[in-house]
Order: C-alpha cells, then sequence, then structure tokens
C-alpha cells in the first residue's frame, strides 16, 4: 500500500493542474495522477492557444465563473512570473439571428460588458483579414484573447509541487474503491494509494474512470490546422481577435498569428465538431487525412482569402461532449467524498483556473460559493 493523501487528483491537465495547485496553496496532502507527461498531446489541453472571452452566448450564468477566472489567470501570471494571456479582443460572428451573434449581444447586456456591435462592412473596415457575408454581424468584446495552454499547465503543476504537491506522470489509474472507512483506495499500474478524497479530471478518459459518466461525456476527435498568411500584417494578435463565428458551413474559431516563443507561426483554426467523429481515447486515430484538411482549408478560403495559403500544421484532439455541452461539476450523489470534472465540450479550458478552485472547493466542503447548478449530472 502506497502513501495516504488528504485528495488524489486523477488526471493532470487543464482541470486537473488548476485543481493540484489550489489544493496544495491550502496545505492539503494531494498527489496528481497522470498517465502521460505534463503538458502533454494526447487529450485536449495542447494546441498552443485557446481562446478567452468574457461575452458568452452559451449562457449569460457563465460570467461570473470567466470574471473570477481572469483573475486567476492574473495572479498565476503573477506567481509563475510569465506571460499567460494575451488580449487581442473577440469577435463572436453569425445573422443577427444566430445563437453565436445574439447569444454574445445577450451576455453583453446583462452583465455590463463592454463592447460594440459590427456590421460585417464595418469588421472587415477595423480588421482586414475577415471576409464575411453583408447579412453577418459581429459582437467584439475587447477584454477577449487567447491563453497559452500548455504553459499554463506547467505554471499550475509547478506552483502546486512547490507549495508541497506530489506528482506522479506516467502513472495511469486502473480503478479506485470506497472503502469501508469511507476513504478511497486508488490503484495505478505502479502502486496504491489511499485518500481522503478522489477529484477526477480525466479529460476523454473520464468515463472510463467515473461509469456513471458513460454516455454523458462522450469523446469526439477534433482537429485544428495553421496556415500560413498572404498579408502577414493583418493577422498579428493586434489586427485579427480570437474569433467564433456560425455560418452556413457551421461553428468554426480561431486565434491570430502567434509566434512569441518560436511556436509554428500561421493563421489557427477549427471547425466545431470537426467530422462529428466520437471516439475512444485509448484508440483514436491520431492522424490528419486530407479529408480533415479539405474541410477546413474549404471554409478559409470563403471567409479568410488571405489567411489561406499553405498548409503549415495540422494538430488531432479532443472534445468531451455532454448532450447540452455544459460542463459536469460535482460530487458523486452517493459518494460525497468523489468529485468530478467532466464534459468541458471543447469550451472549458479559458475557466481552468476557476474550475480547479470549485474542484478544491468541493473536495475540502462538498459545495462551493460558486454557482453550479447548471453543471449537474442529474440533468443528463
Amino acid at each position: 500500500m502506497g502513501q495516504t493523501y488528504d485528495v488524489i487528483v486523477v488526471g493532470v491537465g487543464g482541470m486537473g493542474s488548476a485543481t493540484l495547485y489550489h489544493l496544495a496553496k491550502r496545505g492539503k496532502k494531494v498527489l496528481g495522477l497522470e498517465q502521460f507527461d505534463v503538458p502533454h498531446e494526447m487529450g485536449s489541453s495542447h494546441g498552443l492557444t485557446r481562446i478567452i472571452r468574457l461575452a458568452y452566448y452559451e449562457d449569460p450564468s457563465y460570467v461570473p465563473l470567466l470574471r473570477r477566472a481572469y483573475q486567476l489567470w492574473y495572479q498565476l501570471e503573477q506567481e509563475f512570473g510569465e506571460q499567460l494571456f494575451y488580449q487581442t479582443g473577440s469577435l463572436d460572428i453569425g445573422v443577427e439571428a444566430s445563437e453565436t451573434f445574439s447569444g454574445s449581444l445577450r451576455s453583453c447586456e446583462e452583465h455590463n460588458l463592454e463592447h460594440r456591435v459590427l456590421t460585417s462592412e464595418q469588421m472587415t473596415q477595423h480588421y482586414p483579414g475577415y471576409r464575411f457575408p453583408p447579412a453577418t454581424m459581429a459582437v467584439f468584446q475587447p477584454q477577449g484573447g487567447l491563453l497559452v495552454p500548455e504553459k499554463c499547465i506547467q505554471a499550475h503543476a509547478h506552483i502546486a509541487q512547490h507549495h508541497g504537491a506530489a506528482l506522479h506522470t506516467r502513472e495511469r489509474v486502473q480503478g479506485w474503491d470506497v472503502v469501508v472507512d469511507g476513504r478511497v483506495k486508488v490503484t495505478t499500474n505502479q502502486a496504491t494509494y489511499m485518500t481522503e478524497k478522489l477529484v477526477v479530471c480525466g479529460g476523454p478518459w473520464a468515463y472510463k474512470l467515473v461509469p456513471e459518466l458513460a454516455g454523458k461525456a462522450v469523446p469526439e476527435r477534433q482537429v485544428l490546422i495553421w496556415l500560413e498568411t498572404k498579408q502577414p500584417q493583418w493577422f498579428v494578435p493586434q489586427n485579427f481577435p480570437v474569433w467564433n463565428a456560425q455560418v452556413d458551413e457551421g461553428r468554426y474559431y480561431g486565434f491570430p498569428e502567434f509566434n512569441p516563443t518560436g511556436q509554428t507561426p500561421g493563421m489557427k483554426f477549427g471547425r466545431w465538431h470537426h467530422r462529428d467523429e466520437i471516439c475512444d481515447p485509448d484508440t483514436v486515430d491520431r492522424d490528419v487525412h486530407p479529408e480533415d484538411e479539405a474541410l477546413l482549408r474549404d471554409f478559409a478560403e470563403k471567409y479568410f482569402p488571405d489567411g489561406a495559403g499553405k498548409t503549415l500544421m495540422m494538430k488531432t484532439c479532443m472534445f468531451t461532449n455532454t448532450s447540452d455541452e455544459h460542463w459536469i461539476l460535482q460530487t458523486l450523489p452517493d459518494m460525497p467524498q468523489v468529485a468530478v470534472a467532466a464534459g468541458f465540450s471543447g469550451h472549458g479550458f479559458k475557466m481552468a483556473s476557476v474550475i480547479g478552485e470549485i474542484m478544491a472547493d468541493l473536495a475540502e466542503d462538498g459545495q462551493t460559493r460558486h454557482d453550479i447548478s447548471l453543471h449537474q449530472l442529474a440533468r443528463l
């Protein structure tokens, strides 16, 4: 039998590293178990950039969580001593009746967020890289921008270790059980541990770790592309906000050219639910194919013609989707010593900092001051 801990966190990606950080800073004896490296490219928290925005068409109730997330990202930057957030502004693009445009505008109005409404013509005047049809509208929100996900994970993990957290990489959890005294026994491919509380942040593997999530937190293959730009000055961060767009071809999202520390340049973007491929995270097709590239290039050539140069890089990752695309954040109904964060449906990383705080609250007290009523498993 291995050591005993106050809390074990399974999965040390975006959410798990933040949970480890908050628990360690609160003085808990905590262990993070990660089956790969920290960070790694096997799950959902890689790809060099992640969008963060205050305007939130998915549901206005996310905005208070976002405000706290921004505070915590700033705090983490100060502690880590490196920039993690880059402010570019954000654009939510669609026809006036679209969920992306109307929902974003509603969240701005409901929470009194600074914003501007732009016509398609105004959008192109301000940001020449964008070329959308005349009926298109956009909500510009100046506080949007991007996070550097790998560095965010490194920052959370590093500071957690500084505060005494143990971190075991390349150690895969094989199972866990609640034992007679109410503690949780966690078995890995290397050891067995005991803990008072367990937090599962398993990403696409969550349903394999928590049977209650089977069919409710469903992994999906996702592909991103980086394209060389024909007018590079139009696609730098100060001239090209991060964006979400709802168009006839589906919903897409993307980033400016971002190359502060030697990462691959190019305009990065992807299609939401790329080719609707449900997958098993252990056997997912991690290669990219001509069909993946064609789907993305067709979009770029239509809406970002000056950004649609040669393909520089493509990457696969995974979404883990719930049926309503809201998350699962709670302790298990019959096992209050086990808390789960899952089903982030492609839009969770921006709030990893506050999700870590929420999960630390649930592990410590079984409740949190944050409103997570939208994120209960029972709704599914």
